[in-house]
Parts: structure tokens; C-alpha cells; sequence
């Protein structure tokens, strides 16, 4: 754990190589498994503002032995940031992928997939980069094709990902104009071609988010446009969930089921964010962390002291900052900040507007809440790492994370092989973890659920034997050999690292059991 651009990543990346090289072997299936974090990180990874690798996602990886050796892996995705797709802030960038592709790709390659200048499109950030940052990318683009051959990925799987990675793209410059007479809307004349660059029938592709809308009784273009975007958004996550699921099947142990295997879990989650706009996304990141901190007061304060305490032992209680009330105002059923999202979610009506009003009348007198001051509709929440305010504006429509219900049997039809099994439910293993209700859009509460099922593995660990990997950040300006101290002492600080040093001083490091005593 730690802060965006703390070095979780890198430090993931360095522990699974340690624990490679301990396992003495040099098999393909150690070598596949070193490979997966770069490929992921292609996929799931994005330039911000703290950092210029910063995970989209959390990923928790399982490493299962028998006598010593790696048998197999698996790895579960958490929360992918799907918004940045369609949208990136100023000085942010989209996936690591896109630029990739546009780096790495030979002329006939662009050809192929119908891939213009990259200035064109409107999903990625405008600033492409210098010659030398274009020479990192073309060189990242080549060690992400090795990475996919070396864990078993098919050469058409590769085509038909970017193929879908491509027309995402195209998708993203489709416009609409009203139609004459008739008060509906229509692809507008100058955005035809970026439709048939995305390979989509725009006679289907208007009617179908038409039929949609007018389900609404509201078309306008902004509409129209917020369903082109759910659907790259959509696109998007399939192919990443699929990669997730080819990766665990591609690494799953081949052993008998009646042996018992052991279990090493590595779980890498994204930091916590605190950015001059923090919108939905900061939000679930800034949620599993403070649940990802309270796991470690619990096992570092709560059971230590616990212990101390059972055994008899003279102990002075060492106090810590526990973050228990925050996690009530976030979590709580039925009336935390969670449920109320979901609970405002399920009504059409209900606007920001109304969600902010329920949690500013819910919450009064709320020590780790406050209301916005001003016109920004939004709301703050106190957090173990210090205030955050966030603009509550797209809160519901991400959380209700809603797909026109019609647009399914125009990916079951694509001619793309890849994007028509995504939308079968043939890739049971990710649409398990991430159903989606292709009925009415209202039903469909996916994001909040998805929070949950991390809460889910939270409780696992519980029952697990952990071991804390802190990384601190030694500066907050993105620079190598500079430490900050300040920036220092405030992560120290708010991390729980003092009270921890001083218990780890005053406490008991050396537990034999009353066994092992008796025998020495």
C-alpha cells in the first residue's frame, strides 16, 4: 500500500521475481507468470498528474506451490478505471495501449486496423509526445507483443484486441446532428467515415441508442454522445476482463485436485488520490484503501495489543488514528454513503443534485463528513490521509454504469470473432465477476457491487497470515533522487508508521510456541 506513485507496481514486479528465484526453477510457467504485470500494466495502467505508471486497477495475484515449486497462478482485477477511455484531465493521459499501438504499429498495420494521425482522436489527449517518448512507446509496444506470445496468447486473439482497441477509438469521433422533419437525431454527415471505421452499421448503431433514449422521453446529442461513450467504455472493459481471463486459464495449475496446494497472495491496489478534482473513480480508490488501512491497524494495534493482553503481559496501550468511523459513513447498511449512492441509483429521477442533498440531511453533524461551500455541487470526506473534497457530478450515471440494452446483439454480430464472444457469456470466468443486467439501465447498481466484492477479499485476508509491504513516496514532483521530508513525515504520519515503530520497540518480536519453549 501507499500513495499514487509510491512504487506498489514496481515493488509487486520485484517480490514476484524474488519469489521466482526462490523457487530455484527456470520453467515456462515461472517465466509466463514474471510477464504478466507488464502486460497488464499495458492494458490497465495510465499517465496522472502524481504519476506516469499509475494503476487503473487493483489486482490481487495468487501464487499456488507444491514442494517449493510454482504450480500455477491466478489473478483477480478490481474497479478498472473505465471513465478514462472516454475522458482524461488536463496533463493525464489514456491506457498506456492506445499510444502503444500508434508507437508500435507498422504503416500497414494502421492500414489494417484503419488507424489515422494520432491527433485525431478524441479519446486521447491531444499532446502525443517527443520523438523520444514516441521511442519509449514503439520499444514498450515491442515488449508487450513478447509478453502476449510468451503467456500463450493466440497471434488472431492479438489482431481481433486491437482490432476492438481501433474502433474504440473511431468510435470516440462519431457526432450527431437533429434529422430534419422528423425531431430525431442521426450520425452526423462529417463523422461517417470514423463509423465505418469502427465497423459499426450506423443504421443499427442510431436507431438502437435512439430506441434507447427515447425510453428516456429525452434526446438530445449530449445523450446520444454519453451512449457512444458507455459503449467504448464497455468495449473496453470486456477486452480487459477477457485478458484477465485468458491469463488464468493459460496459468491455471495442472495438479490433481485432492493435493493440497500452498498459497502465497500478492495484492497491489491503487494508492490513494487527492487531486485538484477528484471525481467517482477517486472516490473508489480512496474507499479501498481506507478499508486496506484498517486491515493494518487491525493486525498491527487491535491483535498485537490483544495478545499482550490475553497473555497477561504488564502493557502500556499504544493509541492509533483508527479509522473505524470513516468506514461506518462509507459502508454502512442502510444508511452509509455507499447504499445511499445505490439507493439513489435506482431511482430515474434522482439526479446529483438529489444525492448530495440526502447525504448533506444523512450525514449533519458528521465529524468525517462536510458539505461544499459555494456553487460546487459536491461533498468532503475527512480521510485517514487528510481531507478530500470530491465533485459529485457523474456520481450516479458511473455508478449505474448503464449500456443500451440493444447494443448487445450488435457486438453478438460483430465480425470481429473476439468482440462477439465477449457479448456471448461464453467467457464465463468474467462475466461472473461483472454481470451485467441487459434490461432496463436503471437495475444495473455494477460499480457499488463491485466495491463490495472487493470488501469480499478484504475478508479473506482476514483469515490469512499478512505481511505489510509500506511505500512511501519521496517527493511529490514525479523526481528521481529528490526526498521531500516533509512529504516524508506526513505518509509516516498518517500511515500509522510511528505508532508501529514504537510498539515493534516495546513489544514482543520473538512468539515460540509453549512447544518450542519447553523443548529449548
Amino acid at each position: 500500500s501507499g500513495e499514487s506513485g509510491a512504487g506498489k507496481t514496481e515493488s509487486t514486479k520485484l517480490l514476484l521475481q524474488h519469489i521466482m528465484n526462490l523457487c530455484k526453477g527456470n520453467s515456462q510457467l515461472e517465466q509466463q507468470i514474471l510477464q504478466v504485470n507488464p502486460l497488464l500494466e499495458a492494458f490497465g495502467n495510465a499517465q496522472t498528474v502524481m504519476n506516469d505508471n499509475s494503476s487503473r486497477f487493483g489486482k490481487y495475484i495468487q501464487l499456488r506451490f507444491q514442494n517449493n515449486t510454482v504450480r500455477g497462478a491466478k489473478l483477480s482485477e478490481y474497479l478498472l478505471e473505465k471513465s478514462r477511455v472516454v475522458q482524461q484531465d488536463t496533463g493525464e493521459r489514456n491506457f498506456h495501449i492506445f499510444y502503444y499501438m500508434f508507437a508500435g504499429l507498422s504503416s500497414e498495420e494502421k492500414d489494417m486496423y484503419g488507424l489515422l494521425d494520432p491527433s485525431l482522436y478524441r479519446y486521447i489527449s491531444k499532446w502525443f509526445g517527443t520523438e523520444d517518448v514516441a521511442q519509449h512507446w514503439k520499444q514498450k509496444y515491442q515488449e508487450l507483443c513478447n509478453a502476449l506470445d510468451m503467456v500463450g496468447f493466440q497471434e488472431q486473439e492479438q489482431v481481433d484486441m486491437q482490432a476492438i482497441l481501433a474502433g474504440v477509438l473511431s468510435l470516440g469521433n462519431v457526432t450527431f446532428e437533429p434529422q430534419e422533419n422528423s425531431g430525431s437525431l442521426k450520425v452526423s454527415e462529417g463523422s461517417r467515415g470514423w463509423l465505418k471505421a469502427a465497423a459499426v452499421s450506423h443504421d443499427n448503431f442510431c436507431a438502437m441508442i435512439s430506441t434507447f433514449l427515447r425510453a428516456l422521453q429525452c434526446i438530445t446529442c449530449s445523450l446520444c454522445a454519453d451512449a457512444r461513450d458507455s459503449i467504448a467504455k464497455v468495449a473496453y472493459g470486456r477486452v480487459f476482463g477477457w485478458i484477465v481471463c485468458k491469463i488464468n486459464e493459460l496459468l491455471a495449475e495442472n495438479v490433481d485436485p485432492e493435493v493440497e496446494l500452498k498459497e502465497i497472495g500478492i495484492l497491489d491496489i491503487f494508492g490513494f488520490e487527492n487531486f485538484a478534482v477528484n471525481r467517482f473513480e477517486q472516490f473508489c480508490i480512496n474507499l479501498a484503501n481506507e478499508q486496506l488501512q484498517h486491515f493494518f491497524n487491525h493486525h498491527i494495534f487491535q491483535m498485537e495489543q490483544d495478545a499482550y493482553r490475553a497473555e497477561e503481559l504488564p502493557w502500556e496501550a499504544i493509541t492509533f488514528n483508527n479509522n473505524e468511523p470513516v468506514l461506518n459513513l462509507l459502508l454502512a447498511k442502510p444508511l452509509g454513503l455507499l447504499s445511499l449512492l445505490d439507493e439513489q441509483s435506482a431511482f430515474p429521477q434522482a439526479t446529483d443534485k438529489t444525492f448530495v442533498d440526502k447525504l448533506n440531511s444523512s450525514f449533519k453533524g458528521n465529524l468525517h463528513f462536510q458539505p461544499s461551500r459555494g456553487r460546487v455541487l459536491g461533498f468532503s470526506i475527512i480521510h485517514y490521509a487528510g481531507k478530500v473534497q470530491y465533485t459529485a457530478g457523474g456520481f450516479l450515471e458511473k455508478n449505474r454504469d448503464t449500456l443500451p440494452a440493444n447494443i448487445r446483439g450488435l457486438f453478438i454480430n460483430s465480425v470481429t470473432p473476439l468482440l462477439s464472444l465477449l457479448f456471448t457469456g461464453k467467457c464465463l470466468c468474467y462475466d461472473r465477476a461483472s454481470h451485467m443486467n441487459w434490461g432496463t439501465p436503471w437495475k444495473q447498481l455494477r460499480v457499488g457491487l463491485r466495491i463490495r466484492s472487493l470488501m469480499v477479499l478484504m475478508e479473506r485476508m482476514y483469515s490469512a497470515n499478512p505481511h505489510f509491504v509500506r511505500c512511501i513516496k519521496p517527493n511529490s514532483q514525479k523526481l528521481p533522487g529528490v526526498v521531500d521530508s516533509q512529504v516524508l513525515l506526513q505518509q509516516l504520519r498518517y500511515n500509522g508508521l510511528l505508532e508501529t515503530i514504537r510498539i515493534r520497540r516495546d513489544g514482543f518480536s520473538w512468539r515460540p510456541s509453549f512447544e518450542e519453549f519447553a523443548e529449548r
